[in-house]
């Protein structure tokens, strides 16, 4: 018990000293240890480095898993120590409840063998992201985490017993400062005219005494110099070694861009599957289309109507004699293909409508060149 009072004693005492020599730093009425100018650059770039690597660490949670609620549950179980639950991705969800949408729509219907396509391809999609946040967690956010919670907190544990020995350096050359002082004041010589010899002896035990405290402050700065420099170079070693954190993460950089770019590129690949699917379907329809069927007539012989159910071919369409309008094209647009027109900001063209088009598209007319135009780049004038 008598040990653990003295030891708490001894800590608060080195804790006060420590908290006088920082606040007559911050004063100016203390001189303070200055670090080199290459250990002052490597803490620096430490600072920076673990600075930018949170952010980095922190926005790739969100990139992989934008749901908070989710990301706090993978943190728990993290903690727990337990493995954290698979979970459906929400491709996947989309891909089950379209086809179970088709079961009941039925399958064999239009709408319901796409839905069947759609929802298959959603699944494949779904799997390749899963694949891929496991592939990113475990080359690119592990080593991002192990340097924050492992390397990082070594280095600043050592960097704040670095800054404690340096408070302990400079308390020690204050005390030893202010020995000085009072060492040679005793001993400056005395006044012969003194007519109390008593004084002559209290000086003289006065600057024994204080030979004595500058021996011991000068044993205690030799100790505490020794410790700071011993610990400087420990301190050192690890702020060295940043440049091989920067060396690993740039290795785990590429093979999350590897992962990135084949995870895009399985996707990519689905899609195109899918619209190469969704072509060989029944009354398949893909966005923008120029087909179209005519209205039947009971009263028709069974020819066909101006508008066929083949590609509607602009160049063959005739301006109605009346319906046609004005129009102030809004934005630059670029033609997709040669049924398109395309337009420059302010022109003026001439728009009318055909049976069968897209109500987004117009036809278009600028002289002798003709094409659609989507109605969203223009302004209709009456």
């Amino acid at each position: 018990m008598d040990f653990n009072v003295k030891k708490l004693a001894s800590g608060a005492g080195l804790f006060f000293t420590r908290a006088v020599q920082f606040t007559e730093e911050k004063l100016g009425q203390a001189e303070k240890t200055e670090l080199d100018a290459h250990f002052e650059s490597l803490m620096s770039r430490a600072d920076c480095t673990k600075h930018w690597t949170d952010k980095i660490y922190r926005q790739t949670e969100v990139l992989l898993q934008p749901n908070p609620s989710a990301r706090i549950e993978e943190f728990l179980y993290e903690k727990l120590d337990r493995k954290v639950p698979s979970r459906i991705t929400n491709a996947e969800l989309l891909g089950q409840y379209m086809q179970d949408a088709a079961k009941e729509f039925g399958p064999g219907t239009p709408y319901g063998s796409t839905l069947i396509e759609v929802g298959e391809c959603e699944r494949r999609l779904g799997a390749a992201e899963r694949e891929f946040l496991q592939t990113s967690a475990i080359s690119f956010l592990t080593p991002l985490r192990n340097f924050l919670e492992g390397d990082w907190r070594t280095i600043s544990k050592e960097r704040r017993l670095l800054e404690n020995l340096r408070l302990d350096l400079d308390a020690c050359k204050t005390r030893l400062k202010k020995a000085k002082q009072a060492e040679a004041k005793a001993t400056m010589a005395p006044d012969f005219q003194e007519t109390r010899p008593r004084n002559y002896v209290l000086s003289a035990s006065a600057s024994a005494l204080w030979s004595e405290e500058v021996e011991k402050a000068e044993h205690e700065l030799r100790v505490a110099q020794t410790e700071f420099d011993r610990q400087a170079e420990v301190t050192r070693l690890l702020l060295e070694g940043i440049s091989s954190t920067h060396v690993n993460h740039l290795r785990c950089l590429h093979e999350f861009v590897e992962a990135q770019a084949a995870y895009y590129k399985q996707c990519q690949f689905h899609m195109q599957e899918l619209q190469k699917e969704l072509k060989r379907l029944p009354n398949a329809f893909t966005l923008n289309s120029t087909h179209a069927v005519a209205p039947a007539d009971p009263a028709s012989d069974g020819t066909s109507s101006p508008v066929e159910t083949d590609t509607l071919k602009i160049e063959e369409v005739q301006a109605p004699a009346t319906g046609t309008r004005k129009a102030k094209v809004l934005y630059d647009y670029d033609a997709a293909d040669s049924s398109e027109l395309s337009l420059l900001a302010d022109e003026l063209i001439t728009v009318y409508t055909v049976p069968g088009m897209d109500s987004d598209w117009l036809v278009g007319e600028r002289g002798n060149q003709k094409g659609k135009v989507p109605v969203t780049y223009l302004e209709l004038l009456s």
